[in-house]
């Protein structure tokens, strides 16, 4: 189960199935077995290695995940399922975490934040699979920048 945190509630690290963001890509392989890990295939700042493929159970629903890695060590994840189970997911998060930092109309659904780290779940219209982008630092404005 992926956790996160709300708003001036801080119970937990976020987390995919227990493995926090640090953690090592040994760890990654100890978790979820099944990650296929290779080196990145754009140079980024914010990752040098990602492992991906893995399936999990998220908020109830299936999903998978992807790890973002720099220097050994998870700077982000994200975690895809069916837009459909939106609802679901958020059911889940709202009853664990409370209430998010931010919540709006799609694309962005809501947001957790807690030092320095930060959970982002997306469900555009239209698109088939939704996201939660947990991350730390500068992770998501310069993953995919264009050096």
């Amino acid at each position: 189960m992926l956790l996160a945190l709300a708003a001036g509630r801080v119970e937990a690290a976020y987390d995919a199935n227990e493995l926090t963001l640090g953690a090592s890509e040994a760890q990654i392989k100890k978790n979820f077995p099944n990650a296929h890990c290779r080196d990145l295939e754009w140079p980024s700042r914010a990752a040098e290695r990602r492992c991906d493929d893995s399936r999990m159970r998220f908020g109830g629903v299936d999903a998978s995940v992807t790890f973002y890695l720099r220097r050994d060590a998870v700077e982000g994840f994200d975690v895809r399922f069916d837009r459909r189970e939106v609802e679901r997911v958020m059911e889940s998060l709202r009853k664990r975490y409370g209430v998010p930092a931010a919540e709006v109309t799609p694309p962005v659904m809501a947001q957790w934040k807690a030092k320095g780290e930060r959970a982002v779940l997306t469900a555009e219209p239209g698109r088939r699979r939704a996201s939660l982008l947990v991350s730390r630092g500068t992770f998501e404005e310069e993953l995919y920048k264009v050096r």
